[in-house]
């Protein structure tokens, strides 16, 4: 709310208004708690503050700058389509996204897509639609409305999705929740066996749990969900919003397996930081969202689809993906190394450019002070809760720019005195 000290801006530029970390307290409602820096740009794998500090970025938006910062083709895209057309509504189509649809299917196992905004708009678009194919199908006497999910999962902040995920403090604070949704053992397939019935609608997994701390998924088990899904007429759904586009080292993490879902959620590298969810699925299921059943008004816009087809175009090439694997090899042979000197890493897992370190010992449950002194050194990165370091930098960052990046880990933990 303006003030009289404040109105000596009112006839002024607000984009060259001088401010500060300090402001962020001040002005915005307090869900985060960020860095004390304040990046202004960055080119590449690199970024810069605004006292011209220079950064090793491996926390990429949070698997979002899959191509890293201001690429010059996703600029080029940019600037092209807000040329043309940035929105329109969606009584009427574009063209971009017509492409970006029809690069996706022929690139999955999907028939259909949804676009929307975000990751949580695309799960929650995927958990509707099984409840509405179950209700279809089966009837509202069947009951069958029930969601299993997994413990530690994380598929979004909408009331519906942060209740599907398994960490209680996201949700806690905002019941009565939604109910009909159960929760069983991450990788513990006679676990999910005794929660799935003829009342199952859905089952909804990560092939990797990112924000669970890195977890990747057994192909035994993701097998098996598959198998119940099919005994119990369950939608099988994949939350692939972390582990797509690229970052495992195929374009979808659910390749590695050789399991299809019957959904696919997408988001994060999908549009290299331009915001921009998908839904993927077949037409058995597609069919079932008709005219006004589900909707966004942003969804589909053609500027965040045409930065999306070239995202895809970029990375869905054999040389990027294959080297998502030799970078990831980089990166698990520094990291072993910091582990030999410090002994701090329980694990190391995780694959292609999502990678996670689970800390023990002195450094247990201290990964926030471990990245603050990280930040000292000039390396951003990631926690995955408060015991696991998460890395997922842009799918392709140089070599050396890890080994650097890793050497300024090392140092931060040098410079960790408070723990020993």
């Amino acid at each position: 709310m303006a003030t009289d000290n404040d109105s000596y801006l009112i006839n002024n530029n607000y984009a060259t208004l001088n401010v500060t970390r300090n402001d962020f307290e001040q002005w915005i409602v307090p869900t985060y708690s960020p860095a004390d820096f304040i990046i202004t740009h960055g080119q590449g794998s690199l970024v810069f503050d605004q006292n011209n500090n220079k950064y090793i970025d491996f926390a990429g938006g949070i698997a979002v700058n899959a191509l890293g910062h201001a690429h010059p083709e996703l600029v080029k895209t940019i600037i092209e389509q807000a040329q043309k057309v940035w929105h329109l509504a969606n009584t009427y189509t574009n063209e971009p996204v017509l492409r970006l649809a029809k690069m996706l299917i022929d690139n999955t196992f999907a028939d259909k897509a949804f676009f929307c905004n975000s990751g949580a708009e695309a799960n929650e678009a995927a958990l509707k639609l099984a409840r509405k194919y179950a209700l279809d199908i089966f009837g509202p006497e069947s009951g069958k409305n029930e969601i299993l999910a997994f413990n530690n999962s994380f598929h979004g902040r909408t009331l519906f999705t942060v209740s599907t995920g398994g960490q209680p403090k996201y949700s806690q604070d905002f019941v009565p929740l939604p109910p009909g949704i159960h929760h069983s053992a991450f990788n513990d397939l006679s676990a999910a066996e005794q929660l799935i019935t003829e009342k199952t609608a859905a089952v909804i997994v990560e092939p990797i749990q990112g924000e669970g701390g890195v977890l990747p998924a057994q192909t035994e088990f993701l097998q098996g969900l598959r198998s119940l899904c099919d005994k119990y007429n369950a939608v099988l759904i994949f939350d692939e919003v972390q582990t797509g586009v690229g970052r495992t080292g195929k374009l979808y993490a659910y390749m590695h397996h050789g399991v299809l879902p019957d959904v696919l959620t997408t988001a994060k590298s999908l549009g290299g930081g331009f915001p921009i969810g998908a839904m993927l699925t077949t037409d058995k299921f597609a069919r079932h969202f008709t005219v006004g059943t589900h909707g966004t008004t942003y969804g589909g816009n053609p500027l965040a689809a045409s930065v999306s087809l070239k995202v895809l175009s970029l990375i869905n090439q054999p040389e990027v993906l294959n080297n998502v694997d030799l970078k990831h090899q980089i990166f698990r042979e520094k990291l072993e190394k910091i582990n030999d000197q410090f002994d701090a890493f329980n694990s190391i897992r995780g694959k292609g450019m999502l990678i996670g370190a689970e800390l023990k010992g002195k450094y247990q449950n201290h990964a926030k002070e471990i990245i603050a002194s990280a930040h000292k050194e000039g390396v951003m990165l990631l926690m995955a809760g408060p015991n696991v370091l998460r890395f997922a930098p842009s799918l392709i960052i140089p070599d050396d720019l890890i080994i650097d990046g890793l050497d300024r880990l090392q140092n931060a933990f040098v410079k960790l005195k408070e723990f020993g």
